[in-house]
């Protein structure tokens, strides 16, 4: 399946890693907890390490919610995280339940650091016993600005 839940202990270790537990300057400015980039210009903010010619930009979101939704939908819909998906899928028609621990390892596009990536989410995961979060879900809140 494409469109399914994204375990919660997965959001907070990939959210906590991309932030800076939220002390980053784009989860500060930005509401950006995911590291999500833009190619338009003029929309997010500019890393002050970019290199010389890279037209990318950190994308800026009104809230947190936002930045959420647009991190789901990512893991959803794009190319990249079809592995990711196909972990899932897997497990549903074994019957198990999809947890961040497998479904990480379907990450390996997401951070130019590759299977370190991969390897440091599981890593917070473990350390931080996020998988007891496995039953969490987000409240339907609406239209939330």
């Amino acid at each position: 399946k494409r469109v399914d839940t994204i375990p919660p202990s997965l959001v907070l270790a990939q959210a906590a890693n991309e932030s800076g537990w939220g002390t980053s300057r784009f989860a500060k400015q930005a509401n950006n907890i995911f590291g999500e980039w833009t190619f338009i210009p003029g929309t997010g903010l500019v890393p002050k390490n970019r290199p010389a010619g890279a037209k990318y930009e950190v994308r800026k979101f009104d809230n947190l919610y936002q930045s959420l939704i647009s991190y789901m939908r990512n893991l959803n819909t794009h190319r990249a995280y079809r592995p990711l998906r196909a972990i899932r899928a897997a497990m549903r028609d074994k019957g198990r339940q999809p947890d961040g621990m497998s479904l990480a390892e379907g990450l390996e596009k997401y951070s130019s650091r590759k299977t370190a990536y991969v390897r440091d989410i599981q890593q917070m995961i473990r350390q931080n016993r996020l998988k007891k979060l496995s039953s969490a879900y987000l409240k339907d809140l609406g239209n939330v600005p």
